[in-house]
């Protein structure tokens, strides 16, 4: 049986463990909205692009880019999205399990697909290096990871469009953690390469004419590889974002487990004090009967 000081230490303990999943879920609420805040930014300027790319392509002008060239997909580079720190929760387990159904999925089609996995963030290298077998080659990129800014995530992408262009891959994927909201984020899987006009076909009705100068192809050319950086870009955010409210998810269930085990030692320790007051009360009461 615990004894009153035992009972006392374990209570200061859990108390300054509550204390600091409290703390650190208010630090991650704030980085959760500051995330948001950059996501909302982004997300214009991904439109705008996208709104010029459906104007083009619902004009009846010519052009042409190898960056929409559709091909037999032999090999793929898929790109994940974790995180570089850990008290996330099942944050990197659901996106590794997710890349995993996605090779599941693409072997089906083509079981001697070759799939080149670049795993961003040291959680998901960890558990992405396992995969070196069967087929699945991993590369990491020393120069990015999840908390990469603008000109890292510019040039990975930017070496990716030349790998694909050069036809070392004939595709490319990015899995990461889309963010909807604060308590719900979910698994997507999105092909950045090649691109495909049906992502513009939202952006086609009640466009109004356009003069473009100069020709269209040349501003399709100019837009395009610009409109794949953005995606990119958002990609990063959504990453971002969704760790932060993981981590807010993860550390206020441990707030909580704290609170509940707190308030059980509290029990258990008035039990306890209780019994010992008690019993020292019946000891003075024996002793002057005795007397």
């Amino acid at each position: 049986m615990s004894t009153l000081r035992e009972l006392k230490g374990r209570i200061g303990s859990v108390a300054s463990s509550e204390k600091i999943t409290g703390a650190m879920k208010m630090i991650s609420s704030a980085k959760m909205h500051k995330a948001e805040q950059a996501l909302s930014r982004i997300v214009p300027f991904r439109s705008q692009l996208q709104t010029i790319m459906g104007n083009l392509v619902a004009t009846d002008a010519e052009y042409t880019s190898e960056l929409t060239e559709v091909r037999d997909v032999k090999t793929i580079a898929i790109v994940i999205l974790g995180s570089d720190d850990g008290l996330c929760g099942a944050y990197n387990i659901n996106l590794f399990k997710g890349l995993l159904a996605h090779i599941n999925r693409l072997r089906e089609k083509s079981p001697e697909l070759e799939v080149v996995v670049y795993p961003v963030g040291k959680k998901m290298v960890k558990a992405v290096s396992k995969l070196g077998a069967n087929g699945v080659t991993c590369k990491v990129l020393t120069s990015v990871s999840s908390k990469s800014g603008i000109d890292d995530v510019r040039g990975m992408t930017s070496a990716l469009r030349d790998a694909f262009l050069r036809k070392e891959f004939d595709a490319v994927d990015v899995v990461f953690m889309k963010f909807i909201s604060s308590g719900r984020q979910r698994m997507n899987v999105q092909r950045l390469l090649p691109v495909s006009p049906e992502a513009f076909d939202s952006v086609k009705k009640g466009n109004r004419p356009y003069i473009f100068e100069p020709d269209a192809n040349k501003i399709y050319n100019t837009i395009l590889p610009l409109y794949i950086i953005s995606i990119m870009q958002e990609v990063f955010g959504q990453n971002v974002a969704s760790e932060q409210a993981a981590r807010v998810m993860a550390m206020q269930s441990a707030n909580d487990n704290a609170s509940k085990l707190l308030d059980s030692l509290k029990l258990e320790y008035n039990k306890l004090r209780q019994q010992s007051i008690t019993t020292e009360l019946l000891d003075i009461l024996g002793g002057q009967v005795d007397k």
